[in-house]
């Protein structure tokens, strides 16, 4: 039996977070994003947009030395939690965390000044992960940093991803928004088991052949650096439908359903 003593502080500990407590976990860390130096913004985001192509190079690793058979496709795609495991666990600003993060604080908060704090963000961190995925993309193509060997892998995922049509690219962004909103949501209440609950939902992302606006920057960016696709191609064909299909998974869709079953309960505290 437990003792009075000691008796509070093991239902603390094994007590789940409510549905209202994650939301303000979560909007909590969006007001601290929303108030930080557009510089550390900045540089964080490029440190984002160069390590998640960790992404793409652990896919072709996996890709160029696995054999040829029915499952190594399933077990290729863990190589793409690697760059996310990277820059989320080193609390780095990845725009698609931020369609979640910083949008509950707007919800909560719906002003002028709010929505205009959070646009700014956007902006800095998106283009911030777009030059360090270009960085990244040129290492890659123009350097001995990478061996040769991958090289005809990098770039068959590359040409995969940069390849579907604009609405079909649209489309498959949605889940991959939605299921990095997920891995925001979930990350509170998962202490301790956080390394598994982004390995598994980004692999999901790999294998549903769902497609991520600043993990497909880098793939996207290989590509342009050497000429194999144009920018009409790579901005309206890739660039522009998966953003707008990230930002309507993990906003419009997820965000909105989180701060809807707890919408009720905040206002209860007014």
């Amino acid at each position: 039996m437990l003792d009075e003593k000691h008796a509070p502080k093991v239902i603390a500990k094994s007590e789940t977070l409510s549905a209202k407590r994650i939301f303000e976990v979560i909007r909590n860390e969006g007001e601290e994003e929303l108030s930080r130096p557009k510089a550390s913004l900045m540089w964080s985001g490029v440190a984002a947009g160069l390590m998640i192509s960790l992404s793409v190079l652990g896919e072709a690793i996996f890709r160029t030395y696995l054999p040829d058979a029915q499952w190594s496709y399933l077990l290729e795609n863990l190589g793409y939690s690697l760059g996310f495991l990277v820059v989320i666990l080193g609390r780095m600003q990845l725009f698609t965390e931020n369609t979640i993060t910083t949008v509950l604080p707007v919800m909560n908060t719906p002003t002028g000044a709010m929505i205009g704090r959070t646009a700014m963000l956007w902006m800095i961190v998106l283009s911030a992960n777009v030059v360090g995925a270009f960085a990244a993309a040129l290492l890659f193509a123009y350097t001995s940093a990478i061996p040769a060997e991958l090289l005809p892998a990098i770039e068959e995922l590359s040409r995969h991803a940069t390849g579907f049509t604009a609405a079909e690219a649209f489309q498959r962004a949605i889940p991959a928004g939605v299921l990095v909103a997920a891995i925001v949501w979930m990350l509170p209440e998962s202490e301790g088991f956080e390394i598994f609950v982004i390995l598994i939902f980004t692999w999901l992302i790999a294998a549903g052949d769902f497609t991520h606006i600043v993990a497909g920057s880098v793939e996207m960016a290989f590509l342009q650096v050497q000429g194999l696709l144009s920018f009409p191609d790579a901005m309206f064909g890739f660039f522009l439908p998966v953003l707008a299909g990230n930002i309507l998974g993990g906003t419009a869709i997820f965000a909105l359903i989180a701060f809807g079953q707890v919408r009720h309960e905040l206002e209860d505290e007014i």
